[in-house]
């Protein structure tokens, strides 16, 4: 099995999408690191695909703000400084917030049920310590949230910013932290969906996204939690 985020050829019958997709991964864990280039020859021969579609994967994550162009020299991985990850994190804030008051004001029940098995596994990734499950379980977490709230927009919104969150935790892993304060940094906010507290699950994500933004102002371009 590959290790996450490795380029793989594309075996099935190849679309902008798919090779979208494995651009996205390898950006979000590392294997196209900040700064790296992309090279259409290169990357054809190494997926497997015709420049075609792999020229449309590509622009499509220049739209997503993920690779940027630059004139005459081609197309590279965004580099995140701090600035960038605290505007990151203010935008999850946004979406996140308003995924938690439409999951408040409509199906809480299904909602508890999918958040208290996302925690589940976050809670088993902890206990392994191992960060790139922990990273990965985070993520599943805030993803089934938004989706949660039935807003195919938000999700959209948020599909980025979580691969951009990710970028940083991969850079940053040792700012990671503890597991036993990852696990109630987000049962807390399970507790409040399940005490029907709607202004207290908006309160603990705020502070649950600001917080990371405070940590990236003391310890310089890195990322705690998503």
């Amino acid at each position: 099995m590959s290790d996450p985020g490795e380029l793989e050829p594309v075996t099935r019958e190849s679309t902008a999408a798919i090779i979208a997709n494995q651009l996205r991964s390898a950006i979000m864990y590392g294997s196209l690191a900040p700064g790296d280039q992309l090279t259409e020859t290169g990357l054809a021969a190494q997926l497997g695909v015709s420049r075609g579609p792999l020229r449309e994967a590509m622009q499509r994550l220049v739209q997503e703000g993920l690779l940027r162009s630059e004139t005459h020299r081609g197309l590279f991985v965004i580099d995140l400084d701090a600035a960038d990850v605290r505007d990151i994190y203010h935008a999850r804030l946004a979406v996140e917030r308003s995924a938690c008051l439409l999951i408040m004001q409509g199906n809480r029940g299904e909602a508890l049920v999918a958040l208290t098995a996302a925690l589940d596994r976050l809670v088993q990734a902890a206990e392994s310590r191992d960060r790139v499950a922990m990273s990965d379980a985070d993520q599943a977490f805030h993803q089934t949230l938004v989706q949660l709230s039935g807003n195919t927009r938000l999700q959209r919104m948020a599909e980025t910013l979580l691969v951009e969150t990710r970028m940083c935790l991969t850079v940053m892993q040792e700012s990671y932290p503890e597991p036993a304060e990852l696990v109630e940094e987000h049962r807390v906010l399970v507790d409040a969906i399940a005490d029907g507290d709607e202004q207290r699950l908006l309160r603990l994500i705020e502070e649950h996204m600001l917080s990371t933004v405070d940590q990236i102002t003391d310890s310089g371009p890195a990322a705690r939690a998503g």
